[in-house]
């Protein structure tokens, strides 16, 4: 089970799209729709990502709308054999939206169902064979001309080149509920389990991660009703997924050039900031054990505001992480950006793993400021 592609509603699809390509490097893959509903498909890397806008009221999107800000309402996954895990969801008592169908295209087939998840978020299953498109009925290319990433060299800067996790977020008391619903239903495993309390607010956190590929999960629930992730659940009007990690090669770089006044199109000129960084954090990383990077290094990431974690048991295995804004106007959605640099143990090479657990006080924290500036956290 892979992510196969993330479809979020949006109020305008295309506007959208140019603020990815412009803004984030992505590319503009594909355009269409039908009578009620535009689509737009961009990509970066392996990351794929459905931008859909109502055309007319008769849409399924303007009637997400109506009750919820613009969000992500498919986490899709590509799967090997789709009427075994249809089979096995439906046995755990899955709520089946579209029973199996099959789609034929020029260079390939496939088979597609999909399934409600947790609150409005639903998982469209898929089997590929050979080369086919995100959409069954086949995506209409968009004209050469407007196949464009405005802002980066995409394949020399190493931007996105897939999606590391993504973080659903549930009301509190669900959270062990939602931890059986993906192990039962998709057989996701349970891993770590993370609990962040700070003088304001807490949450409970849990890591889900196929055992087959990988692919992670984490899902969080508040322990405060002055928590960030009660926040989003009021904004949201329900459980939703909170952000998206986007795994890149060299994150200090990749920053940088996003935060680039000189660019024409850097993010910051496309009205998205990341989230900022105390400069104590960094006076303080000098001080944990384990510290390995270069005054040099420290430096250029001080100079982006970038996290930094590592493994206890190996400090080479150091994770780097920062984090949008939310992207829409409700605080809800964001982006992480993370790296995981690799490290030799028993003459192989391995990436770092976790999601930096020793930052996650220092993010808590980040969020709560911007909760007091917001107004929705009172000291």
């Amino acid at each position: 089970m892979q992510i196969d592609y993330v479809q979020f509603y949006v109020d305008d699809a295309r506007s959208l799209r140019d603020w990815f390509t412009q803004a984030m490097g992505f590319w503009a893959v594909s355009s269409g729709g039908d009578t009620n509903t535009q689509h737009e498909v961009i990509r970066s890397g392996s990351i794929h990502f459905v931008l859909s806008s109502p055309r007319t009221t008769h849409s399924p999107v303007h009637q997400f709308l109506q009750a919820h800000p613009p969000g992500v309402v498919d986490v899709a996954f590509r799967v090997s054999d789709l009427e075994q895990v249809m089979h096995r969801a439906v046995t755990q008592g899955a709520l089946v939206l579209q029973p199996i169908c099959q789609f034929n295209q020029s260079q390939g087939r496939g088979k597609q169902a999909t399934i409600a998840a947790w609150g409005t978020l639903q998982h469209t299953l898929t089997e590929r064979t050979g080369m086919t498109s995100v959409f069954p009925q086949g995506d209409l290319l968009i004209s050469n001309a407007e196949c464009y990433s405005f802002s980066f060299d995409y394949f020399n800067s190493g931007y996105f080149s897939e999606i590391d996790h993504i973080v659903l977020n549930v009301a509190i008391g669900d959270l062990n509920a939602a931890v059986r619903w993906y192990r039962d239903v998709l057989g996701f495993e349970a891993q770590q389990r993370f609990e962040i309390q700070t003088n304001y607010s807490g949450l409970c956190s849990r890591v889900m991660q196929h055992p087959k590929t990988g692919v992670r999960f984490p899902i969080n629930e508040p322990s405060s009703e002055s928590s960030q992730i009660q926040e989003f659940l009021d904004l949201n009007r329900g459980a939703g997924v909170q952000h998206i990690a986007l795994q890149t090669e060299n994150l200090v770089s990749v920053v940088s050039a996003l935060r680039n006044a000189d660019g024409a199109t850097a993010l910051r000129q496309a009205s998205v900031s990341f989230l900022q960084v105390p400069p104590c954090y960094y006076d303080q990383l000098r001080q944990r054990d384990g510290f390995l990077l270069t005054p040099d290094e420290l430096d250029a990431i001080a100079d982006q505001q970038v996290l930094v974690d590592w493994q206890a048991d190996m400090p080479e295995a150091i994770l780097l992480q920062t984090f949008t804004q939310p992207i829409f106007q409700q605080p809800t959605f964001f982006f992480e950006l993370i790296e995981r640099r690799q490290y030799c143990i028993d003459q192989q090479m391995q990436y770092a793993q976790g999601f930096g657990e020793g930052n996650f006080r220092a993010l808590f924290e980040a969020i709560e400021r911007e909760q007091f500036k917001r107004g929705s956290q009172k000291r």
